[in-house]
């Protein structure tokens, strides 16, 4: 056997070095979109994707079956490069197949920029002008070091932080270190967040001489955020200028409807991670149970069926509500919406004043009541008088749930009776897109969608001359309304008829640090900067800015 090579021919495998090709369109358009905010390309497994496209392949049947397994790993691959989520969350959500027709239109239509559409057409023209004289796969390795350069600090050790950092204080904000956090910082931060909260209970105590009877009633809005109003021009309407009590940095702690309604109900309680949502909670973290214990009546309405996503069961036995009090279908009042998924929508105005009509010929000295309203949901669709339906925008909505809810104050005012009224909306709507996610999209629970307008209004209790709301500026969440929600029971100066004691009823509020979190998604506020992690174990991205 001979040590050295063969003078003879060899049958060739590999073919000369060509490039890229055309998959150089792919990657530089890519690029583009990562200059843009449009994309998070990672790094790595692009890398290889374009290594193994390079490899030069000699058989023309080969390189033609490269390239069709190329395709869909291509494909894949810039989905994963999305601030999307995992698209196994979309197929865990069987509710998404029960959108109507229009809705569906209407999203598709949403995932278009045309400024980013312009930008690819400029791109492309561009390549197919330069791909005659220059070798394109130099630029996309080119680029690829410059995402690489921003990406260097993955080989550097974790840098070892100050033992303050993430440390909890007793008001529920947590302390912060200086600098850049790394994952791990971050991961410390949420894990001992949680870990404070399970400690955190408000305590519903009879107080020694019992106060007269009042009923609660908590309005739960599904898709309005201060954000939304804003885009509206609707901060400044009326309904918020009567309120006693408005929370200025209010987080509702998640995006979606179900978890925000048990969130809600589990307000005697620090806050939860999502998955613990599903779980038996502690003993007397039901605010509603709580109440009961107190002698109040429960009772649960809606103004849409509930059925969608299981919504009515969830809140039923996460919450162990009641059945609605006037059925699931509110005899006698006509359709005012179709929602997103065909279901009808009530008149917020007609359900509620049916409602306490119903309350009035009731025996009970004390109710609670928890409302949900879908009014302001995305997809909405006005009913006509001829039965159709017609896209209905978010400003008309909204100001006519306002108007709503401003006309049943006064009618509680009307009625005499003892009422305190908590407004606590869900989550936005999400009407402004961004980088993350487009316009009405909420599977990334951004601080536009979590910070909602909460406000609280007491109707006949007392002597309360005040003329303007305070405010409550403060990072808080639903632990302040169960404390607040407590001490009106427990205060004598309301049972007295004498003047409210503000001050005494707001003092040392529960403070709640910006934590968010939907199903496999968080977004937390560290030093005063947003963070986001897409995936149940991935890394901590900054939240990148909105576009203006």
């Amino acid at each position: 056997m001979s040590l050295f090579k063969s003078d003879a021919p060899a049958h060739k495998i590999a073919g000369s070095w060509s490039g890229l090709g055309a998959w150089n369109l792919y990657f530089l358009a890519k690029f583009l979109l990562a200059w843009t905010g449009h994309l998070n390309i990672q790094i790595l497994p692009n890398l290889i994707f374009a290594a193994v496209l390079l490899i030069p392949i000699a058989n023309p049947a080969l390189r033609r079956l490269r390239t069709l397994i190329a395709i869909p790993v291509a494909v894949a691959l810039l989905y994963q490069d999305t601030w999307f989520p995992p698209f196994s969350r979309l197929l865990a959500q069987p509710g998404v197949l029960n959108f109507s027709f229009d809705y569906i239109v209407e999203l598709l239509g949403r995932f278009i920029d045309w400024q980013v559409c312009a930008l690819l057409l400029l791109l492309f023209v561009g390549y197919l002008f330069l791909n005659q004289w220059l070798r394109l796969t130099t630029l996309t390795l080119l680029g690829f070091a410059w995402l690489g350069m921003g990406n260097l600090q993955w080989l550097l050790p974790p840098s070892v932080q100050p033992q303050m950092a993430g440390a909890q204080t007793a008001t529920g904000v947590p302390t912060v270190s200086a600098g850049e956090p790394d994952d791990a910082t971050l991961n410390g931060y949420l894990e001992k967040f949680y870990l404070n909260e399970s400690t955190r209970k408000v305590e519903f105590k009879e107080p020694a001489v019992k106060p007269p009877p009042f009923d609660l009633l908590v309005i739960n809005i599904c898709s309005m955020a201060w954000d939304d109003l804003d885009a509206v021009g609707l901060r400044d309407n009326p309904l918020f200028s009567q309120m006693d009590v408005i929370f200025d940095n209010f987080n509702s702690a998640t995006a979606y409807s179900g978890p925000a309604a048990i969130r809600l109900l589990r307000a005697s309680c620090g806050q939860t991670s999502h998955a613990q949502l599903y779980k038996q909670p502690a003993d007397q973290c039901l605010l509603f149970d709580d109440l009961r214990k107190l002698g109040f009546s429960n009772e649960l309405m809606l103004n849409h069926t509930g059925e969608f996503d299981g919504f009515l069961q969830e809140v039923r036995e996460q919450g162990q509500l009641p059945p609605p009090a006037l059925g699931v279908v509110p005899a006698g009042l006509p359709r005012t919406y179709v929602g997103f998924d065909g279901s009808p929508i009530w008149r917020d105005r007609d359900v509620l004043s049916k409602w306490w009509q119903h309350r009035m010929t009731e025996d009970s000295p004390n109710m609670a009541l928890f409302y949900n309203t879908t009014s302001l949901h995305d997809g909405n669709r006005q009913v006509q008088s001829d039965g159709g339906t017609q896209a209905a925008d978010y400003r008309s909505r909204a100001q006519i749930l306002l108007d709503d809810l401003n006309a049943f104050l006064k009618e509680l005012e009307k009625s005499g009776r003892r009422v305190v009224v908590a407004i606590v909306p869900e989550h936005g709507a999400a009407l402004h897109g961004d980088r993350m996610q487009i316009a009405g999209m909420r599977e990334i629970p951004s601080d536009s969608i979590t910070h909602v307008p909460v406000g609280i209004k007491l109707i006949n209790m007392g002597d309360n001359a005040q003329t303007q709301p305070i405010h409550v500026s403060e990072p808080s969440s639903y632990l302040a309304v169960a404390e607040i929600i407590a001490r009106l029971y427990a205060d004598p100066a309301l049972s007295n008829g004498q003047t409210v004691d503000w001050s005494r009823l707001l003092t040392d509020l529960p403070k709640t640090a910006k934590v968010s979190e939907n199903s496999g998604t968080v977004v937390l506020d560290y030093n005063g900067k947003p963070y986001v992690r897409i995936k149940e174990n991935g890394g901590w991205l900054p939240y990148p800015q909105r576009f203006k």
